[in-house]
C-alpha cells in the first residue's frame, strides 16, 4: 500500500493506493467534541440522508439508482472515539476497471448529492420522511435490553461515571427523539457540515492526480480548520473502594461488566505495553481470564477483555449464572492481581506478540479496516502499523508488569437474569 495524505485547507484527504481489491472505497469523516443532548439528533439524520435527496425523492429512488451505479453501497453510521463523535458517509464502488468509465465519478456524484442535497424545503426537512426514521429509532429505543451485553455495558458505564462520555449511550435517548420536528433536524444539519472537522479516506487502485481532482469537485466544505479538542478522555480518579452495583432482568444469563480504569499511562505503555498486557489477561484467543475463569472453573459461558486507549479503560464482560458472581469477580480479580505481580510466562507474551502480528496483518485485507487504521493513525498521531510491530516485539515483561500496576478495578456491574431456565 502507498499513503499520500493531502491538506486542502477545510479537510484532510487521506489516500491509500492499493492494487488488492476490484473495488474503490470512500469515506466521508465529520468529527466533534460529543455531546449527550446531540447524538440522537445526528443518528436521526444520518438515516433521513439516506431516505431521499432532491434529485430522488424515495429511498426506492435512491436504491434504483445506485442499483445503475453497478451495486454502489453507500451508509452511514455514527460512533464515539474518546471525547468525539464520528458521523461518517461510506461508498464503496467497482473501480472503472471493472464497469465503465466514468462510473467512479459518477457514484462519487451521487455520494454528494445525498450528503449535500437533501430533502429540504424552506429550511426544514421532509415531514413525513423524518416521520418514518423517527419511528425506526422508537423501535430500537423500545428494544435495547435484547441486547443484554450491550445493555449490561451501558448500565456499567453509567454507574462508572455517569458525567464521562463512556457512559453516552450511542443509540440516542427518548425524550432528545421526541424533541426532534423538521426545523432541528435541519439546523443539526447545517452544524455539521459548517462546524465540523472533516477527513475523506479513499482506498483502492486510482491514479492520484485524478482521484484527488474527483473529491475536490464534488466535495466541498468550507470550515476552515481550528484548534482541536483532546481526543483521548482524560484519566479518571481512581475509586478508594470498588463500586459494585446489579440490575435484574427477564433473562436466564446474568451478564457481567467491569470498569478498569488507567491512570498516568505514558504514550509508550498506551500504545505498546497495556496492548500486549490486554491479550495475555482477556484480550488474546488463549488468555488467562479464558483458561481460569471458563475453562478450569466453569465459572462463565464467555469472557473477556477489550481495551480502550481513548477512554483509559480496561473492559472486562462475561456471561454467568447469578450464583457465580462472588466466584467469578473474585478469580477475575485475582487474575488481574496476578498480571500485576508478573505471573505470566514468555511464552504467554510470545503468543501475544504473535497475536497483535497477525490482527496487524488482516487489517490490509479489508478496505474498511484500512480506513479505520488510518483514521486511528491520524485521531492518535501514531507511527505506520509496520513500525509499530516492530515495537511490539521489543516489549519487555518488566514493561507490561509496570503498566499492569496502572490498572484500576473501579466499577463491577451485574444484569442479574431472574427467568427460570426450566420454565
Amino acid at each position: 500500500m502507498h499513503y499520500i495524505k493531502k491538506d486542502l485547507a477545510a479537510y484532510n484527504l487521506h489516500l491509500i493506493k492499493t492494487k488488492k481489491f476490484k473495488t474503490i472505497s470512500v469515506r466521508i469523516v465529520f468529527h466533534t467534541p460529543i455531546k449527550k443532548e446531540e447524538i440522537t439528533s445526528r443518528n436521526i439524520l444520518t438515516d433521513l440522508l439516506l431516505q431521499s435527496s432532491k434529485k430522488y425523492k424515495s429511498r426506492r429512488e435512491l436504491t434504483i439508482k445506485s442499483e445503475d451505479l453497478y451495486a454502489a453501497d453507500i451508509s452511514t453510521s455514527n460512533r464515539r472515539l474518546g471525547n468525539y463523535i464520528f458521523t461518517s458517509f461510506s461508498l464503496q464502488t467497482l473501480s472503472d476497471e471493472y464497469t465503465e468509465k466514468g462510473n467512479l465519478e459518477a457514484t462519487l456524484e451521487f455520494l454528494s448529492e445525498i450528503i449535500f442535497n437533501p430533502d429540504i424545503t424552506n429550511k426544514e426537512f421532509n415531514f413525513e420522511k423524518l416521520g418514518i426514521v423517527k419511528n425506526n429509532a422508537t423501535v430500537a429505543l423500545n428494544s435495547l435490553k435484547e441486547d443484554a451485553t450491550g445493555y449490561s455495558l451501558i448500565r456499567m458505564t453509567e454507574a462508572y461515571d455517569k458525567n464521562s462520555p463512556v457512559s453516552y449511550r450511542m443509540i440516542g435517548y427518548d425524550k432528545d427523539l421526541e424533541a426532534i420536528t423538521t426545523e432541528t433536524i435541519y439546523n443539526t444539519y447545517k452544524k455539521m457540515l459548517n462546524n465540523d472537522y472533516v477527513d475523506i479516506f479513499v482506498v483502492g487502485n486510482f491514479e492520484t492526480k485524478e482521484m484527488t481532482e474527483l473529491i475536490k469537485k464534488h466535495f466541498k466544505f468550507r470550515m476552515l480548520k481550528k484548534k482541536k479538542e483532546e481526543y483521548i478522555l482524560p484519566a479518571k480518579k481512581p475509586r478508594k473502594r470498588r463500586l459494585i452495583a446489579k440490575e435484574t432482568i427477564d433473562n436466564t444469563q446474568s451478564k457481567l461488566a467491569i470498569a478498569c480504569s488507567l491512570n498516568k499511562l505514558t504514550d509508550y505503555e498506551r500504545h505498546y505495553a497495556l496492548i500486549l498486557a490486554n491479550i495475555i489477561f482477556g484480550g488474546g484467543t488463549d488468555s488467562k481470564l479464558f483458561k481460569e475463569v471458563r475453562e478450569k472453573n466453569s465459572l462463565c459461558y464467555t469472557i473477556r477483555s477489550s481495551y480502550n486507549k481513548l477512554d483509559n479503560l480496561l473492559l472486562i464482560t462475561a456471561g454467568i449464572d447469578k450464583k457465580n458472581f462472588e466466584k467469578a469477580t473474585d478469580l477475575i480479580t485475582k487474575n488481574l492481581n496476578n498480571m500485576k505481580k508478573g505471573k505470566f510466562t514468555k511464552k504467554d507474551i510470545d503468543m501475544a506478540k504473535e497475536f497483535y502480528k497477525t490482527s496487524a496483518e488482516e487489517v490490509e485485507e479489508r478496505e474498511d479496516r484500512i480506513i479505520n487504521e488510518y483514521l486511528l493513525r491520524e485521531i492518535l498521531k501514531t507511527e505506520e502499523l509496520k513500525e509499530r510491530v516492530e515495537k511490539i516485539n521489543k516489549v519487555t515483561k518488566q514493561e507490561i508488569v509496570k503498566a499492569c500496576k496502572k490498572i484500576n478495578m473501579d466499577t463491577i456491574f451485574l444484569l442479574e437474569g431472574v427467568k427460570d431456565e426450566s420454565n
